[in-house]
């Protein structure tokens, strides 16, 4: 028999069976548990969660005089965690700076959750689908009250977490690929949850070809082109079946030209979402900091992937650009005034007029107090006159300025 009750009625003994509300409220990141140790018990009190399921069939009841909110019969299936319906959850629109600060916490948490899962198929232990569902959710979320704010912030990744984050990042941007194309907030979230999974066949590659800081032997390479099958097989012994999820794992390195893998699938016979997954996880690997080379900049990544023909589907990549703007949040743009300045958030009316921040004057070779600039404004004569490699330049506080996060800090080659 499972049944909700108040945080305050939660004692050691007890097997907690789920949380209600967000998997952010809550410092676990499993559902499942048995509760016998007292700092957990002070973890969840001390959490934004006001309510637990717990199941009596597994550990200690509630103490008689104690409220029940709700309960149920085991025998029926009972959801893990309470999931959220979408006109219900908080997707009200959020200003850049608001939004940044809430993507911060929600990658750091997500990261953790991220961590497990590997561990989790390292060890042959299976995949908690609540989990990565409420991850997922979470993330379809951010994006949906700030499209730029987390997917900029997940660009920031070191090299020893890209393995972790990147499977997030790619969650966030195949959301974001999914409004911009005009799916339904279903078929976009179901896109994130399969780009949360894409990579967990990573797992099976050993850490010392994962993390080789140099170029990998056919054979070491042989292993890692094995990802996508050994990530399906994974998310199939696990008793996933969302057919997207397996779908994305299996062929998001496939190539429109045929020359991709596992498979070698061409063109049509590679699935919507697969092409859009190949697309993400192209752009996040590239951009990131890895542990061979630092990443690219973000419009000179989407210059580059715009030059490999027969990479992309065509149509799936120019929404892909879309989505993040000509110059992506983070870019180094030159103005028409002279001055060098970050891209910190995208224009609705123009690709090609962000906002940007100031931050040094190539005529008097100096560093200026940032200055905010909406070139999309009506009045503004300042315009783009091309982007700029940030390695050149080498201002050290570039990702501080347009995230306005203190100690943000990017090393570029």
């Amino acid at each position: 028999m499972l049944k909700r009750i108040r945080v305050e009625d939660v004692r050691l003994g007890m097997f907690i069976h789920g949380f209600a509300g967000s998997w952010l409220d809550h410092p676990f990141w499993r559902n499942r548990f048995l509760l016998d140790d007292p700092q957990d018990l002070a973890r969840i009190r001390a959490s934004a969660v006001r309510e637990v399921w717990i199941d009596v069939a597994q550990g200690a009841d509630v103490e008689p005089l104690a409220p029940v909110v709700a309960q149920a019969d085991t025998g029926s299936d009972v959801p893990t965690v309470e999931v959220t319906p979408t006109a219900q959850r908080d997707v009200a629109p959020t200003s850049q700076a608001e939004e940044l600060k809430r993507a911060a916490r929600l990658l750091q948490s997500a990261r953790n959750a991220i961590v497990d899962m590997f561990q989790d198929a390292r060890m042959g232990r299976a995949i908690d689908r609540e989990v990565m569902r409420a991850v997922a959710d979470d993330v379809a979320d951010s994006v949906t009250r700030n499209g730029g704010a987390l997917i900029s912030l997940a660009r920031l990744k070191t090299a020893d977490d890209y393995t972790y984050l990147h499977s997030v990042a790619v969650c966030a941007l195949i959301v974001a690929l999914a409004r911009q194309l005009g799916l339904s907030d279903a078929q976009a979230r179901a896109a994130g949850f399969a780009g949360l999974l894409h990579d967990i066949g990573k797992a099976d590659i050993p850490l010392e070809v994962l993390n080789k800081p140099g170029k990998l032997t056919d054979a070491e390479f042989a292993i890692v082109r094995e990802h996508p099958r050994k990530g399906w097989e994974r998310l199939r012994a696990a008793g996933i079946d969302d057919e997207t999820a397996l779908d994305v794992c299996l062929h998001h390195h496939e190539r429109m030209d045929g020359k991709g893998y596992p498979d070698g699938l061409a063109g049509e016979q590679i699935s919507l979402v697969a092409r859009m997954g190949a697309v993400c996880d192209v752009y996040d690997a590239i951009t990131s900091n890895r542990p061979y080379k630092a990443g690219w900049d973000p419009a000179e990544s989407l210059k580059r992937m715009a030059s490999w023909h027969g990479h992309f589907d065509n149509r799936v990549f120019q929404a892909f650009v879309r989505s993040l703007g000509i110059y992506p949040v983070g870019s180094l743009v030159l103005l028409s005034n002279g001055r060098l300045a970050v891209v910190t958030e995208q224009s609705p009316s123009s690709l090609l007029k962000p906002i940007v921040k100031t931050v040094f004057s190539t005529r008097s070779g100096e560093r200026v107090v940032p200055e905010r600039i909406d070139l999309s404004a009506p009045g503004c004569t300042v315009t783009v006159v091309q982007r700029e490699d940030p390695a050149r330049w080498k201002i050290p506080d570039l990702d501080e300025i347009w995230s306005g996060i203190p100690g943000l800090r990017r090393e570029y080659a």
